[in-house]
């Protein structure tokens, strides 16, 4: 059994990958156990494979604190990549600026347009070149604070709950994207850039309109657009992700993914 050492591993994506390798000799790390804007522990065995799913993930937050937010998705990158094992580094759909109006391939070229997504292109970089750096979107799961999780609860206080209806991507159940990152280490896939995520796409207002009626909950959805939100962050409009690398993982639609994460619920 390889020694696969887990990072963020009290996150949604980090608990769904200590599923996916439980049957490999697994070393979780959840925060306490190690602040990843610091140096690894003092005495850590090295291991054979690094998943390295800590990541700042507050969006908004990181345009308030983008030094923050820095310190955990590049020093905190360049910090995994540091155990000099094989690494798989996650990264995100908000490294493009959205503009385009079809899916992201991994040749096109990014363009943050958030603190987040500068840090988390950043930390691709930090990553670097013997590294698998995973794009994916929109991840949900059954653990965590997620958009899927936040719409039940919100859906079962309300009669109605406003959604931004002008953003696009594919919403990606974290089950999925770990056994596609199986995928990619067992199956000696070539380093460097992936994109990994769900099949289909739909905006948030679609995606909502999807939870309350496979929860089987009576709440309306108010489509509304993204400056009735007025988020400090800037979102991309289009942020759809596919792949054009040959033995890319093929991940099932996003409503399977939805249908298998509200049946653990």
């Amino acid at each position: 059994m390889r020694r696969v050492l887990i990072t963020g591993a009290g996150g949604q994506l980090g608990h769904a990958l200590g599923e996916t390798f439980a049957d490999e000799d697994v070393v979780p790390f959840v925060h306490a156990d190690w602040d990843v804007t610091l140096p690894p522990p003092p005495g850590l065995a090295r291991p054979e494979l690094v998943l390295h799913a800590a990541a700042w993930t507050d969006v908004d937050g990181a345009e308030a604190d983008p030094q923050g937010a820095a310190a955990v998705n590049v020093a905190g990158t360049a910090h995994a990549a540091a155990l000099g094992a094989p690494l798989v580094a996650f990264s995100t759909d908000y490294v493009f600026d959205g503009r385009k109006r079809e899916p992201y391939v991994e040749s096109d070229g990014p363009n943050p347009l958030s603190a987040y997504g500068r840090t988390k292109l950043h930390g691709e970089a930090a990553a670097g070149d013997d590294a698998w750096i995973v794009r994916s979107s929109w991840l949900f799961g059954p653990t965590g604070k997620n958009f899927v999780r936040t719409m039940l609860r919100l859906g079962a206080e309300r009669d109605e709950v406003s959604v931004v209806d002008d953003q696009r991507g594919s919403p990606t159940y974290v089950g999925h994207l770990a056994e596609a990152v199986r995928e990619l280490v067992d199956g000696r896939r070539d380093h460097g850039v992936w994109h990994v995520a769900a099949d289909g796409d739909c905006t948030w207002a679609d995606f909502a309109e999807a939870v309350f009626e496979a929860a089987g909950l009576d709440c309306r959805v108010r489509r509304i657009a993204s400056e009735e939100l007025d988020r400090p962050a800037p979102r991309p409009v289009y942020s759809v992700l596919r792949s054009e690398r040959r033995g890319a993982p093929q991940l099932p639609h996003w409503r399977e993914g939805l249908r298998v994460c509200l049946e653990r619920l």
